[in-house]
């Protein structure tokens, strides 16, 4: 197929030699990452009550999750939530076929609940959290796009994608990670909501970690210092892991002893006391916030797999940029890429897939542009495998 597959020079300074950068990475735990988790797992469970039933996946689009803080009265020793949590799942669903209602709303709610109680292991789901579906019945205009014999996109939208990552990203995504999937399983006192901010100025790299600690776990506030201070020498040691770069890392920064102010909460989440979220203000597809790179606005995180570029070519950025950088074997910098669609235009043909590479010192652009121009190419042919990469859990979108 000839599709409008386009590689250029990537004119900028390579962003490993740039004097400033800055990337953030929210949290499992944190709001807006509550609110794309949940999102994404009320479309993985439609997807899969579609193709139970009908073999297919139907039109639906839940990325529109409100996440409305509740009220609570933390204290060492362990303290209170005084109010709920609300989480309003919003969206558009096959609510029914031929005629036969559908249970969206009880898949929708069971699957939002089962997430959030498998990211959240200090709140109580049936006290904690109130949770209210809104989902409705789809656009038939979208409807009609999304039964059409090809897969039509639904919509006029861009995704982009890079690679590889630099130091500070690479270092900004591993620290949560660490401190959200390893440390904490240790130290238990280490809630869910931790918000790490990397800031790279010429060779040296400084974290903010702004991590929500568990009332019950702590005493008093020595120990709350000394958990502090734990995550923070723990983290130290996984960074010089990560970089040869100098690294500098702050905990808590907001913190105030003498007046008594702590990052203390019941349920190691600032959502039990009126922190808000919402789908799509927290991380990228790759998993990060990269002001220094290129970055699409759309969130990801509940569109459906199957024709909403606004999720597909995102993801789609990402695995041509990665396999770029891979097939080339060294001969790439690196790789910037930028994909267009329209709306009632098959998902696989877009107006413009832009490529714009910046390759290793002597290497020519006409060396690496074939390589591109075959990895582009093949992601395209089988973009119907995306669906099933996030079914499986292979593929990531926040």
């Amino acid at each position: 197929m000839d599709r409008n597959i386009q590689v250029e020079p990537l004119r900028t300074v390579h962003i490993e030699e740039q004097g400033i950068e800055l990337v953030e990475r929210k949290g499992l735990g944190h709001p807006d990452s509550i609110a794309d988790g949940v999102s994404e797992s009320v479309s993985r469970a439609l997807c899969r009550l579609y193709l139970d039933e009908f073999g297919k996946i139907l039109h639906h689009n839940t990325d529109e999750t409100q996440v409305v803080g509740g009220g609570s009265e933390p204290k060492f020793g362990g303290g209170q939530v005084t109010s709920p949590i609300y989480i309003l799942l919003v969206g558009r669903a096959t609510t029914e076929v031929n005629g036969e209602k559908l249970p969206y709303r009880d898949v929708a709610v069971d699957a939002a609940k089962k997430y959030v109680q498998s990211i959240c292991a200090h709140l109580d789901i049936e006290k904690h959290v109130e949770f209210d579906c809104k989902i409705g019945q789809g656009s038939v205009d979208l409807r009609g796009v999304f039964e059409h014999k090809s897969v039509l996109s639904n919509d006029t939208s861009f995704g982009v994608g890079f690679a590889p990552l630099s130091d500070t990203e690479r270092l900004v995504l591993e620290s949560e990670r660490f401190l959200t999937l390893k440390l904490k399983k240790k130290l238990h006192a280490l809630g869910e909501d931790v918000k790490v901010m990397g800031y790279r100025q010429g060779e040296a790299i400084h974290l903010t970690v702004a991590a929500a600690l568990v009332d019950s776990e702590l005493k008093d506030a020595r120990e709350y210092a000394a958990t502090c201070q734990e995550i923070h020498d723990k983290l130290a040691d996984q960074a010089a892991k990560l970089t040869r770069r100098k690294v500098t890392i702050d905990v808590n920064t907001a913190d105030d002893p003498e007046l008594g102010r702590y990052y203390l909460t019941v349920t190691g989440l600032s959502m039990e006391a009126g922190d808000d979220g919402s789908v799509g203000r927290g991380n990228r597809a790759n998993g990060l916030i990269t002001p220094c790179r290129p970055m699409s606005l759309e969130a990801s995180a509940g569109k459906n797999p199957v024709n909403h570029v606004g999720k597909i070519y995102n993801l789609l950025g990402n695995l041509i940029a990665n396999d770029i950088v891979k097939e080339a074997g060294g001969d790439v910098r690196e790789v910037h890429v930028r994909i267009l669609s329209q709306i009632g235009k098959p998902v696989d043909e877009p107006q413009v897939a832009g490529i714009q590479i910046l390759p290793a010192n002597g290497v020519k652009l006409a060396q690496v542009k074939p390589v591109a121009e075959t990895v582009a190419q093949k992601w395209f042919d089988q973009i119907d495998t995306i669906p099933k990469l996030l079914l499986t859990g292979k593929l990531s979108v926040f």
